[in-house]
């Protein structure tokens, strides 16, 4: 594992190019500092902020694919780093660990804990651009190497598999045509943007491609909420009193002269609870805005009935999957998966559905193990035949009427 060499100064220095848009997992309860790094890094990453651990972990498994992950050790992410390295579904994440000052003891903690990286709340020290610059490039480092181990494995789509991908997909495109015109123009005006989202996927032979799904969420987020902020938290108007540092923490009965008797010691300073329970009220009213700029209205329908994963036809109609297969792979997850036996479940096509899918509704095995699920896509991709396809298309059409996810 490789760590950031330090540097000094505090500007923050893009030695990346703005078109690098870097997908980042934010975790803090501290949203002053989220806004911080919102007004000094949103212009060259995309970010999503997250106060709780759990809801970090639930976007990155259905719909925020992160690039990398950064996390304040006051809001568990010492926790968090534990989870996502001893979950082999979340794969080799690069993980970014933040503190408010740096010690030799967070730093070998980091280490042991397996952490990509660690920083100061303030990045005064480090070139975090570079950083997130040098996991993108060992991603594909990592894929060159793996798609050279299986050169060997066939790994070409048969006519026939190709065939029923093209006729059947085309078909349903064709059928389904008035569905995608509506809901693209349903995304233009209900904001600005692009109709498709994009994320990378690692599928057949190793190769990286792009997973098209209809967007679900505006892409000036981050600008709406700092916006959002000053009006509803740095903008209230405030007596002059009030402004004065030393009595910023009382209330105006207070400040008089007077006493609420309603004084309360936080972190070491004295507040009033009058003042204490405002801010908090003003800053609860304002988080309860947070996830309306990231969902749209029409997103929240489309992916509540699954009609944000219609594009994916296209990707089976390019060729980058099948309509049955293994399951394409985020980058992170892929990386995991390299090792000599492992890495033969990309020898096979990716796909839509597939075996390990329907084995899991047919034994009811909810919590099958990663292990299990790279045993059943190595079987297909070693066995897959004309005939298992048909097996596997039949019984895929139950579990779409069954309430978990497959």
């Amino acid at each position: 594992m490789e760590w950031t060499s330090q540097s000094d100064g505090t500007s923050v220095e893009t030695k990346v190019s703005p078109s690098a848009q870097y997908r980042i997992a934010y975790l803090t309860k501290d949203f002053e500092q989220y806004l911080w790094f919102s007004a000094n890094y949103g212009s060259y990453l995309q970010i999503e902020y997250f106060e709780e651990k759990e809801g970090l972990l639930k976007a990155i498994q259905e719909y925020f694919p992160a690039d990398a992950i950064l996390a304040h050790v006051k809001s568990g992410a010492w926790e968090l780093l534990d989870t996502v390295r001893n979950n082999p579904g979340f794969g080799n994440i690069p993980f970014i660990v933040l503190v408010d000052n740096l010690n030799p003891a967070v730093i070998k903690n980091a280490k042991a804990k397996k952490a990509d990286d660690i920083f100061a709340t303030d990045f005064s020290e480090g070139d975090l651009l570079n950083r997130l610059h040098y996991f993108t490039k060992r991603k594909w480092y990592v894929a060159r190497k793996a798609s050279q181990k299986i050169e060997s494995e066939k790994n070409q789509t048969p006519f026939w598999k190709r065939t029923i991908d093209i006729v059947s997909t085309g078909t349903a495109v064709i059928l389904l045509s008035p569905v995608f015109i509506l809901v693209a123009l349903l995304i233009r005006l209900d904001s600005k943007g692009p109709v498709f989202y994009k994320s990378k996927r690692v599928g057949s032979g190793y190769k990286i491609f792009d997973l098209y799904k209809f967007r679900t969420m505006r892409t000036d987020a981050d600008q709406m909420i700092r916006k959002m902020a000053a009006l509803n938290m740095y903008n209230v108007k405030t007596t002059a009193a009030e402004v004065k540092s030393e009595n910023s923490n009382l209330c105006e009965v207070c400040q008089n002269g007077g006493s609420c008797n309603r004084r309360l010691f936080l972190d070491g300073k004295e507040i009033c609870e009058k003042v204490y329970q405002t801010q908090k009220d003003q800053k609860a009213a304002f988080m309860k805005f947070q996830n309306d700029p990231r969902i749209t209205r029409i997103g929240n329908f489309l992916r509540n009935t699954s009609l944000d994963e219609l594009p994916q036809l296209i990707n089976i109609l390019k060729g980058d999957m099948s309509l049955v297969g293994n399951r394409p792979l985020p980058l992170y997850e892929a990386e995991k998966l390299t090792t000599d036996r492992a890495i033969l479940r990309f020898a096979g096509p990716a796909g839509l559905t597939g075996l390990w899918q329907v084995t899991k509704r047919g034994k009811g095995k909810s919590d099958m193990s990663e292990e299990e699920r790279t045993e059943l896509d190595i079987t297909y991709a070693k066995n897959f035949s004309f005939k298992m396809d048909m097996e596997i298309i039949l019984k895929t059409f139950p579990a779409l009427f069954q309430s978990e996810n497959v």
